[in-house]
């Protein structure tokens, strides 16, 4: 089966994430169960989860972009700085793709995501694949003095200037961000582009996402609901004149030890046994999702368990596509 959009089709990290009528699976750092907002993201822990991850056969491993701590939200995600996270993890890794779910693009000028996005696109051998988002904590946009009513217009801006930065070696650009002349922004990502997801609506219309997005990042939703999205979705697509698009959901997973565990509701997901999650995710790639991110924050087995057991009876069902191709070769 090709690849959806046939620019990222040379992409290692977007290649092994996506492919129509295909399904795979990604975790979210920090893998570990926590209490509380602040996990204890051993970095030597991490690193080991990584590369069971990647050993195992995960498609990819995502990264939050949180900049401030707010105890009212409930969670600091991976606490490093995201670019310097990834940097880290694709140092000791070799395949597995590298994700942000999701870099929120108003709080930063775009030259600097522009140059970050693209060294770690680089030094990785090409495995980003960028998730973004306008950003939904009330404290940052003050912190960084910009009212959060702009960040629509803030975040479209970005995702113009940021193909333009990666395309062009002297673009001329205005914006509320600033004016560039005569100058460029290097390293550039092989092709010109890099695959940006747009998270939720990002406060944007469906028909802008469906005609600037590279796919869409969606939140869970019951199976009948996320069915009539994907629908929806695939319809704008078409309707702005473009190929299919993929589709991605996050998913938080308690997977507890008896196989057969009906699932129970947690926030954003299930806390369930290996069957049901199967079929769950069987369901969910019938009803057109390509990729979906497990988050174990709220697991209480050890992660490196719960990887194992992913690894052993789920995975082999929902391979990375580099993976399936093998299989299919041989």
């Amino acid at each position: 089966m090709s690849c959806f959009d046939p620019r990222f089709a040379s992409r290692p990290g977007y290649a092994r994430v996506f492919r129509p009528g295909g399904l795979t699976l990604g975790l979210f750092f920090p893998m570990e169960s926590y209490d509380g907002p602040v996990p204890r993201m051993d970095v030597t822990e991490q690193s080991a989860r990584a590369l069971q991850a990647e050993r195992a056969g995960f498609a990819a491993l995502w990264v939050r972009d949180i900049p401030l701590l707010d105890p009212s939200f409930g969670d600091a995600g991976q606490l490093y700085d995201p670019w310097v996270w990834l940097s880290h993890i694709a140092a000791r890794t070799t395949r597995i793709a590298l994700a942000t779910g999701s870099t929120v693009l108003p709080l930063r000028n775009p030259i600097d995501t522009a140059k970050s996005a693209a060294s770690v696109d680089l030094l990785s051998g090409g495995r980003l694949v960028l998730g973004a988002a306008t950003g939904d904590r009330g404290v940052e946009f003050p912190a960084y003095g910009l009212d959060r009513d702009d960040s629509p217009e803030l975040f479209r801006t970005a995702v113009t200037t940021l193909r333009r930065l990666w395309s062009e070696d002297f673009p001329a650009v205005d914006s509320r961000y600033g004016t560039l002349r005569d100058a460029g922004v290097l390293p550039k990502p092989d092709g010109g582009r890099i695959p940006l997801l747009v998270t939720g609506h990002s406060r944007q219309s469906m028909p802008w996402i469906a005609e600037h997005a590279d796919g869409w990042l969606m939140y869970p939703r019951p199976l009948i609901q996320q069915r009539r999205t994907t629908a929806m979705w695939q319809k704008a697509v078409a309707e702005a004149g473009g190929a299919a698009k993929p589709f991605s959901q996050s998913l938080y997973l308690d997977l507890v030890e008896r196989a057969d565990a009906r699932p129970s509701a947690i926030h954003l997901g299930y806390r369930t046994g290996r069957r049901y999650l199967r079929t769950h995710l069987e369901g969910l790639r019938e009803a057109g999702v390509h990729h979906v991110v497990l988050n174990l924050k709220y697991g209480r087995r050890p992660a490196d368990e719960v990887v194992q057991e992913l690894a052993e009876y789920i995975l082999p069902h929902f391979p990375a596509h580099e993976r399936a191709a093998m299989v299919s070769a041989a």
